[in-house]
């Protein structure tokens, strides 16, 4: 009796410490996660928010100022274009080998290419070489980010509880506002400066202190463990991306058309506009700098309160409620930047990136990883995401530049916008809600 009770008493003191364990190892997975992917976005954003104010000019020269502003949105364009397949490649090793392997490997690559980008040659020194050493940076920037994007959620949702799976998704997705809000401090910063020092070295700095950012990833990173969702899933095929594509094409295009919508709603309210509204509009550039600032603010703080009540009321109708909100809120928003008030151009921003915005980039996190089996995730999940974001934010700017340019009129732009939301609500017509359902192995 006494034998009994005192084995009943160390298994379950054994239970506890094993949940303990288990607790600690989650919140590690979510702080590393959190850090790194905020790490990541600031390396890919900081481009996005820099180039608009000073890369026409050293790295385009010879354009006219509308021709060459259509230049910078072609190499942003070009680390949209990499994201697929960097997807398909990480996806296939993270499904294969693992979710933390490659959490490392892209950090690392993200952070040299930021770094380097800090220390290229302009093309009055360099000439051509400058530029397409430019594009080269940028494209590793976009395949590394295809990976990061995905495995750092998907190490958050595969360790989380299942009724807490939407929140820790979504503090992973905040991490992207807190990456965009440090590389708006910097473009800030560095935008104040006399234009003879941001344009001999100002500009660099934001991207040397990529260096430092890497360092503190990587080092959070290596004290993780696997997921032990992926560790105790079946093996995977030996191609996955075959059986995602063969299996779950209903999933992948659902996801496509999705992120679609999402991140050229993003990319349209506030990298666009950051050259739009300044170089067109005449919007002072420290006004704009400061409203995608405050929206990432208050969107980092929104997202994760979005995230526990999407575990709450489910997925689905918070992205669809999002994607509606983000097509009608467009016929608005070009009009109140083009008023120059300082006051409605910040809440317009705002109101876009800060509010509507998070409703659908909070909820993909645990939406999307939940519509496929562990064994094929990531790369179901990358295929669609990728995709979908080279097909929507990767190109919005470049197309909403080139529709005002031949229209003159932002109508043009929210029609786009327009056709890009109708496909999704449709396509998330065919989607099953996944907020209560178990993980598939």
């Amino acid at each position: 009796m006494t034998t009994r009770t005192l084995e009943d008493y160390e298994d379950r003191a054994g239970a506890v410490i094993g949940s303990h364990q288990t607790a600690s190892s989650r919140r590690r997975i979510l702080i590393a996660g959190t850090i790194g992917t905020a790490i990541e976005w600031y390396d890919f954003f900081i481009y996005g928010l820099i180039a608009p104010l000073v890369f026409d000019q050293l790295f385009f020269p010879k354009f006219d100022q509308l021709a060459a502003t259509i230049a910078v949105f072609a190499t942003f364009a070009v680390g949209f274009l990499a994201r697929p397949l960097g997807g398909i490649v990480f996806g296939h090793f993270g499904d294969r080998l693992g979710r933390k392997s490659v959490l490392l490997c892209t950090l690392l690559m993200m952070g040299l290419a930021t770094m380097s980008i800090g220390l290229l040659p302009t093309y009055g020194s360099a000439g051509a070489i400058a530029t397409i050493a430019l594009v080269a940076l940028r494209f590793i920037q976009g395949f590394a980010l295809g990976g990061e994007s995905t495995a750092a959620i998907l190490m958050a949702v595969e360790t989380s509880p299942g009724h807490r799976r939407g929140f820790s998704a979504a503090v992973i997705q905040a991490a992207g506002p807190v990456g965009v809000v440090l590389a708006s401090f910097a473009a800030l910063t560095i935008s104040r400066l006399p234009e003879a020092d941001l344009l001999s070295r100002g500009w660099r700095v934001p991207f040397l202190v990529s260096a430092v950012l890497v360092a503190l990833g990587v080092y959070m990173r290596l004290r993780i463990e696997e997921s032990t969702t992926f560790r105790e899933a079946p093996e995977a095929a030996a191609v996955p991306a075959i059986e995602a594509l063969k299996s779950h094409w209903r999933s992948i295009i659902i996801v496509l058309f999705a992120e679609m919508a999402q991140t050229s709603y993003f990319y349209l309210t506030a990298i666009f506009t950051i050259s739009f509204a300044t170089r067109q509009l005449g919007v002072q550039k420290d006004v704009i700098t400061q409203a995608v600032l405050l929206a990432n603010l208050v969107g980092l703080v929104a997202m994760p309160l979005i995230g526990a009540w999407s575990d709450r009321i489910g997925r689905k109708r918070i992205f669809l409620a999002g994607v509606v909100l983000a097509a009608v809120s467009m016929f608005a928003f070009y009009n109140a930047i083009a008023t120059r008030d300082p006051l409605l151009v910040t809440a317009a921003v705002v109101l876009a990136a800060g509010v509507i915005h998070p409703l659908m980039f909070s909820t993909e996190g645990s939406y999307f990883p939940e519509l496929f089996p562990t064994r094929i995730r990531f790369t179901g999940v990358s295929i669609g995401k990728q995709f979908g974001t080279v097909l929507g934010g990767g190109i919005a700017p470049l197309v909403a530049t080139s529709l005002f340019a031949q229209t003159g009129t932002a109508y043009a732009i929210t029609g786009y916008y327009v056709v890009l939301a109708l496909a999704a609500v449709i396509a998330l017509g065919f989607a099953r809600e996944t907020g209560k359902s178990r993980l598939a192995s």
